[in-house]
């Protein structure tokens, strides 16, 4: 009985790892990402296509989060400049490796009017992340407020749900095994 119990176990362990394996690829992936400086603090998720280019970047699609406590409200689009850093156009794009940003990196808009640009400054004397933040025009100013300063980035892949029911399932069939052989006593 317990034999058979066991293989039962295993079986159902063998089909969900299998109907895991077997499901549709999903069109997108996520990614928890963030990076701090000087009075810099920010932090939340981008939605990536599910293939690398051949530089093994992946294309931003969209982002959430909030920077210093402001939210983000959208992703600039690709090819074009946050409003203050012309003619210096984002391509929004984001890898595992290091660097994980290009010299053109990913902007984005905040809900104050605000925006900013993290892109990889391999121009410095230690290459590393810099931060472009502009903020537009403001009737008390002569000109629009721009800082350029150094951060530190991270971007990390979120593991999808199926991959981890893969790694579950694959997990419990080991245990079914293990428990069979200790079960096992002299013939």
């Amino acid at each position: 009985m317990i034999a058979t119990t066991t293989r039962a176990l295993g079986l159902a362990a063998l089909c969900v790892v299998l109907s895991a394996a077997a499901a549709p690829a999903r069109a997108d992936l996520t990614w928890s990402w963030s990076y701090a400086g000087p009075g810099i603090a920010a932090t939340g998720t981008f939605v990536t296509d599910d293939t690398p280019d051949g530089a093994g970047f992946y294309q931003i699609t969209d982002i959430s989060g909030q920077r210093n406590g402001v939210v983000i409200t959208g992703l600039q689009p690709t090819g074009t400049p946050i409003p203050g850093n012309e003619p210096y156009a984002v391509d929004n794009l984001v890898s595992p490796a290091v660097p994980a940003l290009t010299g053109d990196g990913f902007g984005y808009a905040m809900q104050d009017g605000t925006y900013a640009n993290v892109f990889w400054a391999e121009f410095l004397p230690t290459p590393g992340y810099l931060e472009f933040f502009s903020a537009p025009l403001i009737a008390t100013l002569a000109a629009s407020l721009t800082t350029e300063l150094p951060v530190t980035f991270s971007a990390i892949l979120i593991p999808e749900p199926a991959s981890v029911t893969l790694i579950a399932a694959a997990a419990a069939l080991g245990l079914t095994r293990t428990r069979r052989r200790r079960s096992a006593g002299p013939a």
